[in-house]
């Protein structure tokens, strides 16, 4: 037989057992309740920040177009190309026109800073050829009509077919994107054969420091980007970019001071004729006050 007091004291043990089970869940509920909360805002804090980012990383490709004003300025001033070349200017052209194509809503959804960005650059790049076209030699200007008149024609049969033969965004963006990827990837590269005159001449004179320097800010910030975002066909060419641009960063710093002497001696080369010229002059026109004398 079980005593009273026995049945008794369990029958409290249970009683307090199931109190304290209530009693837990509704602590729980109310942990998990503030806890949630706090994620949510946090959440929300990190998406401002994202957005954030992404608008600086659109600032920062824009800087990255405008970068080489000071060299366009100098073809200006001087009225000629000199020893510029126009290959980073196009490949970039028609790399802007595909990142455009790209973040279109009906090939890759929800891009609209890949297509704001490249929108601005295509615009100033163009602006540069156009500069480019009109102080080069015939020769050139020619080859510069040439190949800019093929980068157009491409984008425009690209955008026929894509649009065409690919009837889902996920393929539209997959092939636009692979493209993309060898665009970009050509973008940062195109340097390489300024790098290489660099490393003949040992002067940085026809490789500009903003170029260079922006090359690598935009490489790193896109490919931050990229990584939050999940998109490869971003994060591939631009994490290339990053390391492109810091190898540029490398030879200006290591042949910046032999550029410099190398100017300075041109400098004194033409001060030093210039001055021969008007000594020679001096002694002309005293030669032909002596013969009149």
């Amino acid at each position: 037989m079980v005593s009273a007091d026995f049945a008794r004291n369990t029958l409290g043990v249970i009683g307090k057992l199931f109190y304290l089970h209530i009693m837990y869940e509704q602590h729980i509920k109310k942990i998990s309740i503030k806890l949630y909360a706090k994620y949510e805002k946090l959440i929300c804090n990190v998406s401002d920040d994202v957005r954030l980012f992404f608008f600086s990383g659109n600032i920062i490709s824009i800087i990255l177009f405008l970068s080489t004003v000071p060299t366009f300025y100098r073809i200006w001033k001087n009225k000629s190309v000199e020893r510029f070349s126009p290959v980073p200017y196009l490949v970039t052209f028609v790399n802007c026109g595909l990142w455009i194509f790209y973040g279109l809503p009906f090939v890759h959804p929800h891009s609209l800073l890949v297509t704001t960005t490249n929108g601005a650059g295509i615009l100033i790049e163009s602006v540069y050829l156009l500069l480019f076209i009109i102080y080069s030699d015939h020769k050139n200007r020619i080859r510069v009509l040439l190949v800019l008149l093929f980068e157009i024609i491409f984008l425009g049969v690209l955008f026929v077919l894509v649009l065409t033969l690919a009837h889902t965004t996920k393929l539209r963006s997959s092939i636009v994107g692979g493209i993309c990827v060898a665009g970009n990837i050509m973008m940062y590269a195109s340097p390489l054969s300024v790098m290489k005159m660099v490393i003949t001449t040992k002067s940085v004179e026809y490789m500009p420091f903003l170029l260079s320097l922006f090359c690598f800010a935009n490489g790193v910030c896109w490919f931050s980007y990229a990584l939050i975002r999940f998109d490869p066909f971003v994060a591939v060419p631009n994490g290339l970019g990053a390391l492109f641009g810091l190898a540029q960063l490398i030879l200006y710093a290591t042949y910046y001071k032999s550029t410099q002497e190398m100017i300075a001696k041109r400098k004194d080369k033409s001060e030093l004729v210039l001055g021969n010229g008007n000594v020679a002059t001096s002694a002309g026109a005293i030669n032909g006050e002596v013969e009149r004398v």
